[in-house]
């Protein structure tokens, strides 16, 4: 088919539909009558087959043929899959003619009407017949799934580390094997496997908290169903379900369009990622089945327009579940935290191997040729393998992980929902947030409030007591006009089922400004809506986008009387038969200069002129300034012979459009309300002093979002620069703006420009440099901005910024997409929330909460690190060392190594996951992503030397000091490379290096409660977040796992088979009480530090705390 025949259909085919339908809001499932027309049931859908086998690679076409499911680029591997399986698809899809028949046959073969849709009876068996409409899991690698368990953390460790231990038991330990070298080959095994089913039983937990989240999100849409338009989830349709379709939506199923608005576009990106809209037609435009426009696909959403399509494929039998089915699970990026572990993995591995070539250089070099009865090949083996456990953290996967588990699940609890763990994480380094305003700072519950004819503006208030007694809106014939154009040219729709209520109760459908015009005209008199709609005959309807910034609908009269009541005196009386109402609603700034007469307030029309444009500015000024959107009404009469297209065609549209360019009259204004959310004051104010900008993007104009930024306070300053304070370019000798930009990244300094207040045309006009210097203002509105520009302001400040931005519209979606953090509302639109990485459910105030917690995730796996290396790490290291080295006992056994590092502190890092905010979260800046590193040279100067190098002072001291009070002078340990000095018995000997090697260990474990207890703050002394008796700040958890550490210890100190096996002693009372002495000196001089960042926070002492 040529390009040209392509275009003659798409024009012959294309049927306005109207949207008084389909204009419904998400969560409202009223059902309202619907003519009804016969169906009957047939016994079975069933498929059609008329046609042969084609090759998919002629149907398919080039952009299916490198289909890819992620909006990233994939992997050469991820591409060949799913080109694979779109050519598999197109193999079963090449067989469907549903793009190919006519509506009419459409719904015969489906047995359904549009206007009656499927009964409850058709749904029922048809939904036993086809099954719930969801795609089925994607097929995972069970296999590979299981070898994560075991070796995505630090499990190959343990593994090896458990042969090579088996392995110095037998054979290399004979002729006399150590069953201490067993005991710990055993446990190394075990830990192994625990390990793995605790990976297992996380995973499990994370699933069932991320699927209970995107329970709470269902899909619902428009569906006719017994002649009534009823709100269902998406999962329950069936083919045959007549589906309304509108601005926003996303397709919840292969659809077929038997209805359709002329300027519906729907984005494929998803299927295709080609980012051009297609527009969508009623009659077939390609043989192929992808590539028609009559067929919507599940997954796509609705940009622009509106429609009514029958469902013909649900779950699996649409195009995306075909394709899905046949693909692998797709691949996940790391993300930025996974990322910062993996550094510090690699950190510690490399000391850890590092160490470990000391001890076999030493070994070899050295022990082996001058103490060859020192440290055995086995003990070596031993050795090394504790050095090993002993570096890595194995509790930190596991904390990882139950952290992000942990936040998640409270931010689910306080109805917000993180749709990915990685959300979670970037919440915490937040440092702008963009936000829209209608429906995110506001109430989206608009109220018109204000309204004028010409210079007379009246407020609606003493409008409705005016009109009270007047029948239909005559007896002020200019604001009656007014108000029967504010009922034909609106998308919204009064609730049939309500028409008892009152119309300041009564339920409307339709966005929120359509509706606050529409109450507005039934205000004036019951049943204004509906009498003026009754006679007038809609014919087209062009819908309201952020980009032309207006509506257009013509009609067709069809009761003569009420054209006195729509139209001034002479129009009204020489309007013809054929004859269209031209009408047109949107902003004063677009439509102002097409009107070239305006509705005086006698009725009668006058000239518009430099003064009167002047007067009508200064009233849609008074508007704005007060915080309130303006709209321009404007109508005109159109001769039926200056229409020559059908109503049908692509021509008529273009035609409309050049009639809307010219000759309005111009009706009036009015001025609409959208109160504040009630918390949005204090909101702003905390996330300023969080450190973290608001800057508010909107298509209102600038007094209009000056006004409401003031009522928020996101502008607090008095005098606010506009454009023209953006110099074009730097002062010579001024810092660069690469300079300036590397100061920014530094969020430590505050920023030296005020206000400003700047609109999307002015937007246009600057440079890179106006740019970089607008981005530097702490207080930022952007008005009349475009889809567009919302994407470029996102942009511009990421460049040194981590961004979120909130939105609930279609026009929001490519920023949300674009930005670090996606944020929702949950009255959103379906577009608005499907490209949102969270979803707020109560109320914008929810933000701060999900600021807050974010940053509690990174604060609180320092805390697990800086809890973890002082003893696992930092002191199991040195006995080794000073073993190998200086020729002394190893002091702690390996054996007990691995016991502080996989049982007595794995419990405590766990718990600490759980740990709440601190009361200065929320006023401390940003975390600077590319600068504050998970762990740097800060924390482990603190885990290492301070907390590190107390506890393994304390422990040599103690064992020693046991040594020395047995008789074992100290001087005959050093360097003595395993001789048993000749005053000693070398049983004796071995029994107090054995109870020494229980007192190191006694040591750590007891004082590893108190370094619990300092980590739990980083900046807030103990007493000002205790554990207990404040349920803001109380973690019930850690006494548990003190409990638990403890009861560890005695299990492997006490019982005389375990001291048998592996070499363990009881240990004398004072050697558990000593402890305590130097857990307080740990608390104190945390506490000092603390203090003293707090006192001094640009201190040295501040500039080293972690």
């Amino acid at each position: 088919m040529s390009s040209e025949k392509v275009v003659e259909t798409q024009a012959a085919e294309r049927v306005r539909w109207g949207d008084e339908e389909q204009a419904r809001g998400r969560r409202d499932s009223r059902s309202r009558p619907q003519s009804r027309s016969g169906s009957r049931e047939s016994l079975a859908i069933r498929s059609i087959h008329s046609r042969g086998q084609v090759d998919p690679s002629l149907t398919l076409p080039i952009q299916y043929r490198t289909v890819s499911f992620q909006i990233e680029e994939s992997k050469a591997k991820d591409r060949v899959e799913a080109v694979k399986a779109a050519s598999s698809a197109a193999k079963d899809l090449s067989d469907l003619e549903w793009h190919t028949i006519t509506p009419e046959e459409v719904a015969k073969r489906l047995t359904t009407t549009p206007d009656s849709g499927l009964s409850g009876d058709q749904v029922r068996r048809r939904q036993q017949e086809y099954g719930r409409n969801a795609p089925s899991p994607p097929k995972t690698n069970r296999t590979l799934t299981i070898f994560g368990y075991f070796f995505k953390g630090f499990g190959g460790i343990l593994l090896v580390g458990s042969i090579l231990v088996f392995v110095s038991w037998k054979p290399l330990g004979e002729p006399a094997p150590a069953l201490a070298n067993l005991a710990l080959a055993i446990v190394l095994l075990a830990v192994f496997f625990i390990q793995a089913a605790f990976a297992m039983f996380q995973d499990w937990s994370t699933s069932r908290v991320m699927a209970s989240i995107k329970d709470m999100l269902p899909e619902q849409c428009q569906v006719v169903r017994d002649s009534n338009v009823v709100s269902v989830p998406a999962e329950e349709l069936v083919p045959g379900d007549v589906v309304h379709i509108k601005s926003g939506n996303k397709l919840p199923a292969d659809v077929r369009f038997i209805q359709i608005s002329s300027d519906a576009k729907f984005d494929r990106s998803v299927l295709t990622g080609e980012s051009r809209p297609v527009a969508a037609t009623v009659k077939n435009t390609d043989v192929n089945y992808l590539e028609t426009h009559n067929i919507g696909l599940q997954g796509t959403h609705c940009i622009i327009g509106s429609g009514v399509g029958i469902v013909v494929a649900t779950g699996d039998r649409t195009v995306f579940g075909r394709i899905a089915v046949l693909t692998s699970e797709p691949k996940t990026k790391m993300t930025t935290l996974e990322r910062e572990v993996l550094y510090f993995v690699l950190f510690i591995c490399a000391i850890m191997f590092a160490m470990i070539i000391v001890v076999l250089v030493v070994w070899g070099a050295w022990l082996r040729r001058d103490h060859p009865d020192f440290i055995s090949v086995s003990a070596l083996i031993v050795s090394c393998v504790s050095v090993a456990v002993a570096f890595i953290p194995e509790g930190l996967p596991i904390a990882i992980t139950a952290g992000l588990t942990i936040t998640a699940n409270m931010m689910k609890k306080n109805m917000i929902l993180c749709k990915s763990l990685k959300t979670v994480e970037t919440l915490g380094s937040v440092s702008v947030i963009c936000s829209d305003k209608t429906g995110t700072l506001t109430q989206g519950k608009m109220t018109l409030t204000d309204c004028s004819i010409g210079t007379d503006n009246v407020t609606v208030k003493d409008l409705k007591e005016k009109m009270a007694s007047s029948e239909k809106g005559n007896a002020l014939g200019p604001f009656g006009q007014l108000g029967a154009l504010a009922a034909l040219c609106n998308a919204a729709e009064l609730d049939a089922a309500q028409a008892d209520v009152s119309i300041d109760k009564r339920n409307i459908f339709g966005d929120a400004t359509d509706s606050a015009v529409l109450r507005f005209s039934e205000s004036l008199s019951p049943g204004n809506v509906g009498y003026f709609r009754g006679c007038w005959q809609r014919v087209f309807e062009l819908a309201f986008n952020s980009k032309n910034k207006f509506m257009i609908r013509c009609f067709n009269i069809a009761r003569r009387e009420a054209l006195n009541q729509t139209l001034h005196a002479d129009a009204a009386a020489s309007f013809g038969e054929n004859d269209l109402l031209f009408t047109m609603k949107g902003a004063p700034d677009v439509l102002l200069g097409r009107c070239t007469q305006y509705l005086t307030p006698s009725g009668v029309l006058a000239d518009i002129d430099e003064h009167v444009s002047a007067t009508l500015e200064h009233v849609k000024n008074i508007y704005s300034s007060q915080g309130k959107r303006c709209l321009l009404l404007a109508r005109k009469v159109i001769p039926a012979g200056m229409v020559k297209a059908a109503p049908e065609t692509v021509e008529y549209e273009q035609e409309m459009m050049v009639h809307a360019k010219t000759g309005l009259t111009l009706v009036g204004l009015v001025a609409i309300v959208d109160p504040l959310r009630p918390e949005i004051r204090d909101v702003v104010s905390t996330l300023r002093g969080a450190g973290i900008r608001i800057a508010m993007v909107t298509g209102d104009f600038a007094l209009t979002a000056l006004a409401i930024s003031r009522e928020a306070g996101i502008v607090t300053c008095v005098n606010v620069d506009g454009v023209a304070n953006l110099e074009r370019y730097a002062d010579a000798g001024s810092p660069s703006v690469s300079d300036e930009a590397d100061e920014l990244k530094d969020n430590s300094s505050p920023f030296s420009r005020g206000a400003i207040v700047i609109s999307g045309p002015e937007l246009t006009t600057l440079n890179e440099h106006q740019w970089h210097l607008l981005t530097e203002y702490e207080e930022i509105v952007f008005a009349r901005t475009t889809p567009e520009q919302k994407l470029r302001i996102v942009r511009e400040f990421q460049n040194n910024n981590v961004v979120a931005m909130t939105g609930d519209g279609v026009n929001d979606a490519p920023s949300l997409k674009a930005a670090d953090v996606g944020i929702s509302m949950g009255s959103g639109s379906d577009i608005a929330m499907e490209a949102a990485d969270m979803v707020l459910l109560d109320t914008f105030s929810s933000v701060v909460m999900a600021v807050q917690y974010g940053r509690v995730v990174f604060d609180n796996l320092k805390k697990v690190i800086a809890y973890l290396l002082p003893a696992g790490s930092f002191s199991e290291f040195w006995p080794v060392i000073t073993n190998v080295v200086f020729g002394l006992p190893q002091i702690l056994s390996s054996f007990l190594m691995i016991i502080i590092c996989c049982f007595t502190d794995c419990a405590a890092a766990t718990i600490l996951s759980f740990e709440k905010p601190e009361a200065d979260v929320l006023l401390r800046r940003p975390r600077n992503v590319k600068k504050d590193r998970l762990v740097n040279w800060q924390l482990i100067f603190q885990a290492y030397g301070i907390i590190g190098m107390t506890e393994t002072i304390t422990s040599f001291a103690m064992s020693y000091w046991y040594l020395q009070r047995s008789g074992i002078l100290f001087k005959d340990l050093w360097f003595g490379f395993g001789v048993v000095p000749d005053y000693v018995d070398p049983d004796y000997y071995n029994q107090k290096l054995t109870e020494a090697s229980s007192i190191y260990f006694v040591n750590l474990v007891v004082m590893q409660w108190f370094n619990l207890m300092a980590t739990r703050t980083r900046r807030l002394s103990i007493f000002q977040h205790p554990p207990l008796f404040n349920k803001e700040t109380q973690n019930l958890y850690l006494f548990p796992s003190i409990l638990f550490a403890l009861a560890m210890a005695f299990l492997w100190l006490y019982p005389p088979a375990i001291q048998e096996v592996i070499v363990t002693s009881a240990v004398p009372v004072e050697y558990w009480f000593l402890p305590f002495a130097f857990g307080i000196y740990i608390i104190l001089i945390d506490e000092a530090r603390r203090f003293w960042v707090r006192k001094y926070p640009k201190g040295w002492v501040a500039r080293a705390a972690w």
